[in-house]
């Protein structure tokens, strides 16, 4: 890690550049302030995360009752890669919101936006395990993307005292999930493109459009719960030790990371799953997995906000 070169990438972002955020001085900072850790990783590894994702696929098609595909980029990565992959993303989301005017918020100098932007990237370069990447925003050229952050699935996986290939199985096993329903519903880029370029249009014109934000977070919701469902009927056993470990480290920690954790909305994901969780879990009681699967049909079948609280009102209508 060097903190010197982090702040001096983030200074001269200071220079005459256009817009509010220098995000080459960004990714520079970012991957100057965290160690990029080790990718040395024996065949057995390689072909442990290979058998890992083929398995998934193949159990998840099969319990879902879902065809859909891996995408053809899949990386495992060190936290630098990590930022690479994803400083384009940042950037894509933040453009409405910079072409209002020179800073992201009033009175908030360019400086301080990008130091503010190459924290968010190290905080989370130190934390993501894995990542099924939609490429949301993105101009169509480019293909879905699977990452496994390698170094922090080891580190964690000693942390929580888990073993090693079981822990790096289970996030294969989440993340292919949600290459799964992006598979199953083609239209579903387009859906959460469209919510988030309306709200992020609207708080970039000083508005905030709660219709836009409330659609995309029952989208979000029914994604993050679908895919806990498949993981409960796909993955090899029971993995409620997993996941108890993994939720009580990320409530833990020190003030500050648990403040950036408010702040990035990472407690908003978990009750996203949580509640989406219940939703599945009911409906595929009722009705099995395959049913529950007719979500992604169409726009239409997802789930209302008053329907994931209440499940037997979605089956009435999308599946009576």
């Amino acid at each position: 890690m060097n903190l010197y070169r982090s702040v001096r990438a983030v200074a001269e972002s200071t220079g005459d550049g256009s817009g509010a955020i220098d995000w080459d001085a960004v990714a520079e900072a970012a991957q100057a302030s965290v160690e990029p850790g080790s990718l040395d990783l024996s065949a057995a590894e390689r072909e442990g995360y290979a058998a890992d994702v083929r398995d998934a696929r193949r159990r998840l098609r099969s319990v879902g009752d879902v065809e859909f595909d891996v995408p053809p980029t899949i990386e495992i990565q060190n936290r630098h890669h990590w930022v690479d992959a994803n400083i384009r993303t940042f950037e894509r989301v933040m453009h409405p919101i910079e072409e209002h005017g020179t800073t992201v918020l009033p009175g908030v100098t360019r400086v301080v936006n990008t130091g503010t932007m190459a924290f968010v990237l190290s905080f989370l370069a130190k934390h993501v395990l894995g990542q099924y990447d939609p490429l949301l925003l993105a101009d169509g050229d480019d293909d879905h993307g699977l990452y496994f952050v390698h170094p922090n699935i080891v580190r964690v996986a000693e942390l929580l005292d888990v073993e090693y290939p079981r822990f790096r199985r289970w996030i294969a096993f989440h993340e292919v999930a949600h290459a799964a329903e992006f598979g199953a519903a083609p239209w579903l880029s387009d859906h959460l493109e469209s919510r988030m370029e309306r709200g992020l249009d609207a708080l970039a014109a000083g508005d905030l459009d709660r219709e836009a934000f409330a659609d995309l977070d029952v989208a979000m919701t029914a994604v993050e719960g679908y895919a806990e469902l498949l993981m409960d009927r796909a993955f090899d056993d029971e993995y409620a030790d997993l996941r108890e470990k993994l939720d009580a480290r990320r409530q833990g920690g020190g003030p500050l990371a648990r403040v950036v954790r408010r702040l990035l909305g990472l407690g908003l994901k978990r009750r996203q799953y949580e509640r989406g969780a219940r939703f599945f879990r009911a409906v595929a009681d009722a009705r099995g997995v395959a049913a529950a699967s007719r979500v992604w049909d169409r726009p239409e079948n997802l789930p209302t906000s008053a329907e994931l609280d209440d499940p037997s009102r979605w089956l009435r209508r999308v599946d009576p």
